[in-house]
């Protein structure tokens, strides 16, 4: 502010306070906002167009330099997206044109889109998808029950398979990944895939909120304490020196304010403020830690 002061003091500026407005100029914004909004009220809300169904048009290529494939969504109102995919790792050509199938299943549920009707010129992906062929390998077992999987987070969901000349901006921007990076227009997302989509482990969640806090604030707000004796007594004596307050955990000083506990995460984006950026402190490690101690926050590896 100080500076902008001093940039803005030459010119001699004179500030004067806003009156009221007049009674006469709010008839007239309200009665432009009015016609203003007849007009909108004309014109189709979003909310109507939102369940409307989008068209993808996906292709795969596989080739001796690599595999790649090509999705082109349009929106209700024509707009258009492209996007390309490169695959780090072996595939034949239907193993692509199903990987071009989910990747473009899951961009289009990570849109919030919940009616898509897929256009595709692979006659075995289509007629898999919709039953009406048989599935005998395992490899396109894995890649069928993936899709069906994925097809149950729409609503509505068509596929159709339509003819070469109908899919071409889909096959050249498959054909165009599958070859090199280096000929895309900038305008077309690139997408490096590292696994297939068959080859993906599921995992349990790993509750990542437990840090070395959370046996203190469990015991000093409900008394909860470890099943090993010997923990509880150590957790006993470790709480003496801490206090918790309005959902927050302290550490207890009897000649200087509470210090605040942080989780190491937290502590290393203190000690990068005060060493580099805002307080741009630049002292050695011990002098450091010393600062983030007086500024008030603490955790046990802060040395």
């Amino acid at each position: 502010m100080t500076k902008w002061a001093i940039k803005l003091a030459k010119h001699d500026i004179g500030y004067q306070p806003r009156t009221a407005i007049k009674a006469q100029a709010l008839a007239d914004f309200l009665a432009e906002g009015a016609s203003l909004a007849m007009t909108r009220q004309n014109s189709p809300p979003s909310e109507a167009r939102s369940g409307e169904p989008w068209i993808l048009f996906v292709d795969g290529a596989s080739s001796k330099e690599g595999s790649g494939a090509g999705l082109l969504f349009i929106s209700p109102t024509e707009e258009e997206l492209t996007y390309a995919l490169r695959f780090d790792f072996p595939a034949s050509n239907n193993e692509a044109e199903y990987e071009a199938l989910l990747t473009g299943l899951r961009i289009a549920h990570q849109m919030g889109i919940i009616a898509i009707k897929v256009r595709n010129d692979s006659q075995l992906v289509v007629l898999q998808v919709r039953g009406e062929y048989e599935t005998k390998e395992d490899v396109m077992r894995k890649y069928l029950a993936k899709v069906q999987e994925a097809i149950a987070l729409f609503n509505t969901f068509e596929i159709e398979r339509v003819p070469r000349s109908q899919n071409k901006r889909a096959d050249a921007l498959s054909k165009l990944a599958s070859s090199s990076f280096a000929h895309l227009n900038k305008e077309v997302l690139v997408e490096l895939v590292k696994h297939k989509s068959i080859d993906q482990v599921q995992v349990l969640a790993i509750d990542s909120s437990a840090t070395w806090m959370t046996p203190l604030m469990n015991f000093l707000s409900s008394g909860v304490l470890p099943e090993d004796k010997t923990e509880a007594r150590r957790l006993q004596l470790r709480a003496a020196k801490y206090a918790y307050a309005g959902g927050t955990l302290y550490r207890r000083s009897y000649l200087s304010p509470w210090l605040k506990c942080v989780t190491p995460e937290e502590g290393d984006y203190v000690l990068r403020e005060v060493h580099e950026s805002l307080c741009v402190a630049h002292v050695g490690s011990r002098v450091l830690a010393k600062k983030c101690l007086l500024l008030g926050y603490y955790w046990p590896s802060v040395f």
